[in-house]
């Protein structure tokens, strides 16, 4: 959801108290990560999921404010849109049976959005990119009324100079359409993943992180069609790029939604320097907090989507603790299949981050973004270069590098054979079979047409199975 804020308008004045800040607070992380202040927790894992309300015909239902009155749980909470919600839940520490315990309290959860939605005439699905989204359902009359997120259209919108957004994706379709607010990104639902780990290993896990984004993003591709066209296996990478650009088209600095530009080199405040450098100020907030509260450095990070997020919190000794949100897997298509998509994540990234040769030394970053879109475009059948210049298909990569790599990394965090195998078979044999969810997705429309109503229909369906998706039927 991001942090909620007081206003929605700013002056001038607004943008230099909050700029200031941000320099100060900037300054003293530099202090303490020169310092070693900072903290050295155990690996923590935990997740976000973002899931749409749907009506009875599969089309989005924009009721969150009632629906989470009613639902009472303070692990769900709104999106930008009054037709999507947020699923959290309790972190983690990464040790045997950390995933087990993730699995069930996200199926607990899951059951109880289940039933409030049927209480409401509804439903709920995970997945990356709605069907039946019409751009009609995308408006301000559907957005949460919550200061940030009206903040975010008007100051966004400011800064294009009141130019509509502009969407161009080509895929196996063509899309182009211009739209007058940021409600697009409310059409791009994603399972995010949160890594912390010790701040002396921040660096490698950030990297290896980076590197893993193209074989997770073909691994569990679920976003092949949006508003009618079927576009790329994770259509929801460039639509959410493209959704909140601000600022004059020309310069780069508009790409608030990025893969990044380059790998960290020795320490986690190379990235917020970069944010400091290279993106303007989009909510000048202020607040009276001591800057050791790293408010205003927060704040204006949750205003910049790389695909790896870099995260700063505090400890309960106030020291500076790091995670890392994975923010590359699309939501769906079954609580196992997104769990299992957590475990070869986690396992690959720490595996890769202890490797005794850093794998950023020896695949530049260029290609690591090249892999990224071509992972997205095309899903399992993207051609992808590894580390030591291999070049490969995605399959063949996630079944002979990744998924061992993943073993062995949750080996070393201390989950057993059992859980391991619970999910990781799960993964190799998704990765066999060719069907994730965009590859069910397509093959669903191939047989009985463009009826995207029956997709999500059936979708649903297969989801509250709890089959995962390379079991389902067409």
């Amino acid at each position: 959801m991001g942090i909620e804020i007081s206003r929605t308008t700013f002056t001038p004045a607004d943008f230099e108290r909050f700029t200031s800040r941000l320099h100060a607070e900037t300054g003293l992380l530099r202090e303490h990560v020169a310092k070693k202040q900072y903290a050295e927790d155990a690996y923590v894992a935990g997740f976000e999921l973002e899931a749409w309300l749907l009506d009875r015909h599969s089309l989005p239902y924009p009721i969150n404010d009632e629906y989470l009155e009613r639902l009472g749980s303070p692990l769900v909470v709104p999106e930008l849109s009054k037709f999507n919600v947020e699923l959290n839940c309790t972190p983690q520490p990464l040790r045997a049976g950390a995933l087990q315990r993730l699995e069930t309290e996200l199926n607990a959860t899951w059951d109880r959005c289940l039933q409030t939605a049927r209480d409401l005439e509804g439903s709920i699905v995970a997945i990356g990119t709605l069907p039946t989204i019409r751009e009609r359902d995308l408006c301000l009359a559907n957005i949460s009324p919550l200061n940030r997120y009206y903040a975010l259209n008007e100051q966004i919108l400011k800064s294009r100079g009141g130019r509509p957004l502009r969407i161009r994706i080509d895929g196996r379709e063509s899309l182009a359409l211009d739209h007058k607010d940021v409600m697009l990104e409310a059409a791009a639902t994603s399972f995010q993943v949160h890594l912390q780990v010790p701040a002396a290993q921040i660096v490698r896990h950030y990297n290896a992180s980076v590197i893993l984004s193209a074989p997770l993003v073909a691994a569990t591709a679920n976003s092949p069609f949006l508003l009618g066209r079927d576009l790329w296996d994770e259509t929801r990478i460039p639509l959410f790029e493209q959704s909140v650009d601000a600022g004059d088209p020309t310069e780069d600095r508009r790409h608030r939604v990025t893969f990044g530009r380059r790998y960290l080199e020795a320490s986690p405040v190379e990235y917020y320097d970069e944010n400091l450098r290279e993106f303007p100020v989009l909510l000048p907030m202020t607040y009276d907090d001591a800057p050791e509260a790293m408010r205003h450095l927060q704040l204006h990070n949750g205003t910049i989507w790389r695909w790896n997020r870099l995260l700063l919190g505090l400890n309960a000794d106030k020291a500076p603790q790091f995670r890392i949100e994975h923010r590359v897997m699309p939501a769906g298509p079954t609580m196992i299949d997104m769990i299992a998509n957590a475990a070869l994540y986690i396992g690959a990234a720490h595996h890769l981050a202890c490797s005794d040769r850093a794998p950023e030394s020896a695949l530049d970053y260029q290609d690591a973004r090249t892999n990224f879109y071509a992972a997205a475009r095309h899903g399992l059948s993207a051609e992808l270069k590894w580390p030591g210049g291999v070049r490969t298909d995605a399959r063949t990569l996630l079944l002979d590098e990744i998924l061992p790599m993943a073993r062995a990394g949750l080996g070393d965090l201390g989950m057993d054979e059992d859980e391991r195998d619970r999910y990781l078979d799960l993964i190799a044999a998704r990765v066999r079979s060719g069907q994730n969810g965009a590859a069910w997705q397509r093959a669903h429309a191939a047989r009985h047409g463009n009826d995207y109503e029956r997709l999500v229909a059936d979708y649903l369906a297969h989801q509250r199975s709890a089959m995962p998706v390379h079991e389902w039927e067409i």
